[in-house]
């Protein structure tokens, strides 16, 4: 799922970085906010924060919300520039990178968060958001815009648009098409639905360790990833 690109990537490649990344992020977007009341798998509400604090004038708190959106457009901006980096020398293993890199932060937001909590709440949001960020570019890039995963609002557009389609397109090829979108879009919510549910459970009782179990599921898709990915060359070399 993390491999396949363009011609090559089928619905069940999408389904599946879907499922595992909007659990994810799910995750984080409770243990987020119930932990420094913060939104940190998207940026819309900090931009209206931002204008909010320039008008007043609060120019100190205005700069806290800009770095809120700046490390989310900081983590896409890397997400992107490793994936092309490293695309034309390693192509099967540039998408692995960002997610890599994205599990780190989330483990190292578990271990250390409960001091940033009380001491830097600013900065685990930072983190987050960064986080996110290399996440939301990840699977935009890899899908070509077809999957997105830290924020539902443009998803239940998308889902509101295709549901009505229905009713027009009777084609059996563009009926085909929309109940496949459709299944992507409702895959993804369900799954952030389920990740802030699992994220809400266990933050009453274990913290921001909870990013543990965010970061685990990601790793462990990864390496799942791997082997599949191994599995099937050593399959076409034994065929070739």
């Amino acid at each position: 799922m993390f491999r396949h690109r363009g011609k090559t990537r089928t619905l069940q490649h999408n389904l599946r970085i879907a499922s595992l990344l909007s659990f994810v992020a799910g995750v984080v977007n409770v243990a987020g906010f119930l932990s420094v009341q913060r939104l940190t798998t998207n940026v819309t509400g900090h931009f209206a924060f931002f204008v909010d604090e320039i008008i007043r004038p609060n120019f100190l708190q205005a700069f806290i919300f800009f770095l809120y959106i700046f490390f989310f457009f900081l983590g896409s901006f890397l997400s992107s520039f490793c994936v092309e980096l490293l695309h034309k020398r390693h192509p099967n293993h540039a998408y692995v990178l960002p997610a890599v890199l994205e599990s780190a932060i989330l483990l190292m937001a578990a271990f250390f968060g409960r001091s940033l909590v009380h001491d830097h709440p600013d900065a685990l949001a930072f983190l987050l958001l960064f986080a996110m960020g290399l996440q939301n570019s990840l699977v935009t890039s890899i899908s070509k815009a077809a999957v997105r995963t830290t924020h539902l609002t443009g998803l239940f557009t998308d889902l509101g648009i295709e549901l009505s389609q229905l009713f027009f397109y009777k084609q059996p090829e563009q009926k085909h098409k929309l109940y496949s979108s459709i299944r992507l879009r409702l895959t993804i919510i369900c799954f952030f639905f389920i990740g802030g549910i699992v994220g809400g459970l266990f933050y009453s009782t274990i913290q921001l360790n909870v990013l543990i179990l965010a970061g685990g599921v990601l790793v462990t898709g990864i390496m799942l990833d791997y082997i599949k990915y191994n599995e099937v060359s050593n399959k076409e070399k034994h065929v070739n």
